[in-house]
């Protein structure tokens, strides 16, 4: 495969999605005993890569054809607390895509009980290594196409 080919998976029209989870750790809790809040980006970072996973867009691929995407903004509510041990459970979902920015979605919730613990959305641009952006769409449209069949309305 050369540098600027993608091993696109071909997901089915009824792929479903499984949420991400997430064990808390003891390093993640602060001097209150409870998930720092800094943590819950990183968590958002981990169930974003296991959703592009899912759907057959690596993202080590997508680096080595020298695309990179940052983020542009994260805005993250907490609703209730996470403490040590808990399992985390993130649905992710891909909320707005235009071949040039996404938005990604996140609910996270305790495994056990359903309680809503933290939503949070994350905005990102494509860019090429040197930091111009690009248009996936007129770039990349193998994997345009996946990430306009992953977009949620």
């Amino acid at each position: 495969m050369s540098r600027n080919e993608l091993q696109v998976n071909c997901a089915p029209e009824n792929l479903k999605i499984r949420p991400y989870e997430h064990r808390a750790q003891y390093y993640e809790t602060d001097q209150m005993g409870i998930i720092h809040h800094s943590n819950y980006v990183k968590w958002m970072e981990e169930a974003r890569m296991d959703l592009m996973d899912q759907i057959g867009l690596n993202y080590k691929q997508m680096e080595e054809m020298e695309i990179i995407s940052p983020v542009l903004s994260i805005e993250v509510e907490y609703r209730s607390m996470v403490h040590f041990d808990d399992t985390v459970v993130i649905q992710t979902r891909l909320t707005k895509y235009n071949g040039i920015k996404m938005e990604v979605e996140y609910r996270m919730t305790d495994k056990e009980t359903g309680e809503l613990r933290t939503t949070a959305r994350s905005s990102h641009c494509f860019l090429n290594r040197s930091g111009k952006p690009i248009s996936l769409k007129r770039t990349y449209p193998e994997l345009d196409t996946k990430f306009f069949e992953m977009k949620e309305d």
